[in-house]
């Protein structure tokens, strides 16, 4: 078993830890396999009553998925892609379905990868440090691992703003927008872990008062002013009516004009489409829709170029191909949608 996801059981609780500090505890495909098969063995365990999941490192609880090994293998690497983002997706499907409390201690960057391996949870506990973001539209990805469920059902058209941006939160934007649910500074993260660990936790509300003890006020969230811009903006129908909306609105609303024009403009109408499409739809078939669009995105150009320039090249300076959004028609995006010859992903 990999070493660079550690599991333990004390007093009834799983404990979960990501052990890979020297790459952000980024996910890889070896953390996946043996995080989902705990994950199904504690939820059968009766001695197991709760799972907290953990990082070490004080950088990062989890800042995504191991993109570069996924785009290294190119668009011929199929069966490594495959693997990972069926196994990643039936992870955070496990844990969105979960029948205990599930507990994350959320310290650090979370982004993408992360995400998934919190946000479905019963309890998101953030630290002062956390740092919240999907930016897979910089990458020429999407904001999957849920984020089909999850996005649209944050309030107003914030989900829109953020996966289209990929802006990122700290502490007391993210606890103002429902990502996380207690505040717990990180000077008391360690006696939290000890204080469920010595408690008896049957179901949430057991759970709930042992972190009730160690809670602090996050403070004001700056995202709250900007709700009323976000909402105005962002509630648009289509992308052209988005971004019409923003590049008439000085200041903010040109801003993140300017910013949704650098990204991968394949990925913004796409990631547009699947959180519209999302609003409407149970877990598992947001899970098989990204399933769905993954696959496509594996096999076109937009992903290995937005890893190219963030994370090998680092140039910042990606060609996308469709290079505009005017470029990118409806019809095109449509068949990322479109199902799989060999079939959806399977959850069992």
């Amino acid at each position: 078993m990999s070493d660079e996801i550690l599991f333990s059981v004390q007093n009834g609780l799983g404990i979960i830890q990501l052990n890979r500090p020297q790459a952000l505890n980024a996910l890889n495909h070896d953390m996946c396999v043996p995080l989902e098969k705990h994950l199904r063995l504690w939820a059968k365990d009766a001695a197991i009553k709760a799972v907290l999941i953990k990082a070490t490192g004080e950088k990062a609880f989890c800042a995504g998925g191991d993109i570069r090994k996924l785009a290294d293998t190119g668009p011929d690497g199929v069966a490594y892609r495959r693997n990972f983002w069926g196994d990643e997706y039936r992870a955070n499907t496990v844990i969105a379905e979960y029948p205990k409390p599930f507990i994350a201690l959320i310290d650090g960057i979370c982004m993408g990868g992360g995400v998934g391996l919190s946000v479905h949870g019963s309890h998101r506990v953030v630290s002062e440090f956390a740092l919240f973001a999907m930016p897979e539209t910089g990458i020429g990805l999407f904001p999957d691992v849920g984020g089909t469920y999850f996005l649209p059902r944050l309030p107003g058209e914030t989900g829109m703003y953020l996966g289209l941006t990929g802006a990122r939160l700290k502490h007391a934007d993210i606890m103002a927008l429902g990502v996380g649910t207690h505040h717990v500074p990180r000077a008391r993260l360690a006696d939290l872990e000890a204080a469920l660990v010595a408690a008896s936790l049957p179901d949430n509300a057991a759970v709930d008062a042992v972190i009730a003890q160690f809670q602090a006020d996050p403070g004001p969230a700056p995202i709250d002013a900007l709700r009323p811009e976000i909402d105005a903006l962002f509630k648009g129908e289509s992308v052209a009516t988005i971004m019409a909306a923003l590049e008439a609105s000085p200041g903010f609303g040109e801003q993140q004009a300017k910013i949704i024009r650098g990204k991968s403009p394949t990925s913004v109408k796409l990631t547009f489409a699947q959180l519209r499409r999302g609003r409407n739809l149970a877990f598992r078939d947001c899970m098989i829709l990204e399933w769905r669009m993954c696959n496509h995105v594996g096999q076109g150009h937009d992903f290995y170029e937005g890893v190219r320039a963030v994370i090998v090249d680092k140039d910042h300076a990606p060609k996308w191909q469709p290079a505009t959004l005017e470029a990118v028609s409806d019809e095109y995006i449509a068949r990322y949608f479109a199902p799989l010859p060999d079939g959806d992903l399977k959850f069992d």
